[in-house]
């Protein structure tokens, strides 16, 4: 599973950093390391729609500290 947290300016200024660290967390956490890989985007077309992921080309908008685990589990946990 390939997962891309955009790093452009619109979602630098949101926290897109702290976002991809909080991801690579839980991917340790749930000792996934193997079948996760992480990069970065420095767009991914949403940039009103708050901070972008893309998990295995599926993108998903709004991301943030406040619910970053949820998609997580969304999308990473119950997709393993």
């Amino acid at each position: 599973m390939k997962v891309l947290v955009c790093i452009g300016s619109s979602c630098h200024k949101k926290g897109s950093y702290r976002v991809q660290e909080r991801l690579k967390e839980l991917v340790e956490e749930h000792g996934l390391s193997n079948e996760v890989t992480f990069g970065s985007a420095f767009c991914l077309g949403h940039c009103r729609d708050g901070i972008t992921v893309s998990i295995d080309d599926e993108i998903i908008t709004g991301v943030g500290m406040g619910n970053v685990d949820q998609v997580f589990e969304q999308f990473i946990l119950n997709q393993e």
